[in-house]
Order: structure tokens, then sequence, then C-alpha cells
């Protein structure tokens, strides 16, 4: 009995999806250029120089919005001098179906990725579905250690 009881609270705490309001960085290398790389920040030199929004109220919007971490790299062509490249990071609220794109066209060249995780516009990747196999991994193992 007492194993069952386990299994279904593990499996409903695999269920649990947080809710709640998303924080991304904010930033444009234009005016900060720790922007253009956050990892070679540590991170209480990150925490000073690059602010951290919470979406939801850093732009208001009178509908509900399924706010999201954006990160966009843009190469700048300049016709008498060198390209300039611009990172640009942020909150989104329009998703486009594929987690990066690319678009260009004669005066730029532009990366745009999109991440659903609170901190993820960083330079670094973060997958939450490599945090939930690894806490289904050790309760599986502690279920049958028992």
């Amino acid at each position: 009995m007492m194993k069952k009881v386990f299994c279904i609270i593990v499996f409903l705490l695999s269920l649990v999806y947080k809710s709640s309001c998303i924080h991304c960085y904010y930033c444009n290398s234009a005016n900060n250029s720790a922007c253009i790389d956050l990892a070679a920040l540590d991170d209480e030199l990150r925490g000073r120089m690059i602010p951290v929004v919470q979406c939801e109220t850093a732009i208001p919007s009178p509908v509900a919005v399924n706010f999201f971490c954006r990160k966009i790299v843009q190469t700048i062509f300049h016709s008498r001098q060198d390209s300039e490249v611009r990172v640009t990071r942020g909150c989104g609220w329009v998703r486009h179906h594929r987690e990066c794109y690319r678009a260009d066209n004669s005066d730029h060249l532009e990366t745009v990725c999109q991440c659903f995780t609170d901190h993820c516009n960083s330079s670094d990747k973060i997958d939450p579905a490599t945090n939930v196999a690894l806490f289904l991994l050790l309760a599986s193992v502690l279920y049958f250690v028992r």
C-alpha cells in the first residue's frame, strides 16, 4: 500500500508546472557591452550589470499574454564601415513556431531565440526537461531501493 501511495505522489509531483511570472535578462549591447556575453561574467558581476525584469510587470498588457524570454543577435552591415554585432535580451509575447530562427536582408542578419524558463536568455541553454528526468530517475531509485 505504501509503495502505491509513493508512486501516486511521485506521478502527481511530476505534473506540477510552475505558473508564476517569468524573469528575463533585459539589456542591449548598444548601450551595455556586458550584454554581449553573459557567460563571461560571474554571478555577482552579472547581477550588478545586467537587469532582470519580470515580464508581466515590465510589459503591461490589458489581455493575458504568455510571455517568454528572447535573445536577438544582429549583425548590422554598414556600407562605409565594419559590420556591428548587437545583442538584445528581453521579453517576448508573440511566439514563433521554431525555438530559433534567422532573418536577413540587405542591411542586417538576425538570429532570434526564444525560451520559456527564468533567466534562459543568457548565453547558456537551460533544459528543464533534464531536471524532470533526473527527478523521476532519483524517485525510481529511491522507490526500488527500499
